[in-house]
């Protein structure tokens, strides 16, 4: 399974930026797709993850940091994960990551078990 990010740039503050997550090789009926960051000198940390089964999304959860302006959502027929991120702020700078695990509760606590490499999101004040 490969996991490969994109949407990454360079965006004024208040601004949106939509990133995309495409896993390939899965068959997957059941499981969670989600996104963590890591701001330049700070740990990763967990930023939003759902949960699908049978094809529709059964869960979601946001770090309370981005909760009202981030939204994550899943292509229907696809095994691709957007982040719409309004209202952009300086300190949503960071890589983001996205990741894939059979359960949402590790997914979240950083323990997925595919990541894809990084996308820059970098927001000037």
């Amino acid at each position: 399974v490969q996991l490969q990010a994109s949407g990454g740039g360079l965006v004024q503050a208040g601004g949106s930026l939509r990133l995309s997550c495409a896993a390939s090789g899965p068959t997957w009926g059941s499981y969670a797709m989600g996104w963590f960051r890591q701001a330049p000198g700070k740990e990763r940390e967990f930023v939003a993850v759902l949960r699908w089964s049978g094809g529709s999304v059964v869960y979601e959860n946001y770090a309370e940091s981005v909760k009202g302006r981030f939204t994550i959502s899943k292509d229907r027929s696809t095994y691709t994960v957007h982040l719409q991120m309004n209202n952009l702020k300086p300190e949503d700078t960071g890589i983001y990551y996205c990741s894939a695990s059979p359960s949402s509760n590790l997914l979240r606590q950083g323990k997925a078990d595919h990541w894809g490499q990084g996308t820059l999101v970098t927001v000037s004040s």
